[in-house]
């Protein structure tokens, strides 16, 4: 079955990385999944929120926001706090990156990783996760190089991807006009050792079956595969990077 964009039910939409799109964060990410667009940028602050304080280990946090004009309206500044939706996709940022990195090893410091969403074309929040993984590096290859932390803080890569149902025909990298008629909808995102973090799924109608549930997670690793593969790509030519996330 052709989608809209031309792809078969298992291709991704095309990826890239610009690298330091920003120049100064620690570490500066644009990534592009199809339409979708996000800015990942990294800043490391040389303290831990007051519950981490004499423990000895670092801790990651992520905001995210949608522009104004990121949507085919304009999606208005949430001035008066976070919605849920924006507080749950924070959370869920934060804690892939936080599966990613020897917090021990970060030491009492944190590394606040803020996710702004240039245009949305669906999986803004997969995006999130993969850019920000590559920000997070770059920023983490920054502090080794200057002896602030050691190479035993890197633990794994992470990247993210949706799947979807539409017609009854599992999907992979759903964009907003596919991901609007899902009959199923999930989030999963995975490390560099084939390890699941976060499954998020959702029937928008009748319930599926765990065979269903089977396939799209199967899909969704070989989609995350090729995911990872692109990032160590994108990272592999920057000369700050250490060389042990690309050999």
């Amino acid at each position: 079955m052709a989608r809209s964009d031309g792809r078969s039910p298992g291709d991704l939409r095309p990826v890239s990385f610009a690298l330091d799109y920003i120049a100064y964060p620690e570490g500066s990410v644009l990534i592009t999944c199809g339409g979708t667009r996000v800015l990942c940028n990294v800043s490391v602050q040389e303290q831990v929120p007051n519950w981490l304080l004499g423990q000895g280990q670092g801790w990651i946090t992520a905001e995210y926001a949608l522009l104004p004009r990121s949507t085919h309206t304009r999606t208005p500044r949430e001035q008066h706090g976070p919605s849920g939706r924006t507080q749950e996709i924070r959370r869920l940022i934060g804690r892939a990156l936080r599966a990613a990195v020897n917090l021990e090893a970060l030491g009492e410091r944190t590394l606040v990783v803020d996710c702004d969403v240039l245009q949305a074309d669906g999986g803004t929040r997969t995006a999130s996760i993969t850019g920000g993984w590559v920000a997070v590096a770059l920023a983490l290859s920054r502090l080794i190089a200057e002896g602030a932390v050691g190479e035993d803080v890197f633990r794994t890569p992470v990247a993210a991807v949706s799947v979807g149902v539409i017609d009854g025909i599992p999907m992979l990298d759903l964009c907003y006009e596919e991901d609007s008629q899902a009959e199923v909808d999930l989030n999963v995102v995975m490390t560099g050792d084939g390890e699941f973090v976060e499954v998020q799924g959702t029937a928008e109608g009748r319930p599926f079956s765990r065979s269903l549930l089977d396939q799209l997670l199967d899909l969704a690793e070989e989609g995350i595969r090729q995911l990872l593969t692109a990032q160590r790509a994108a990272l592999a030519g920057h000369p700050d990077v250490w060389p042990g996330l690309v050999s």
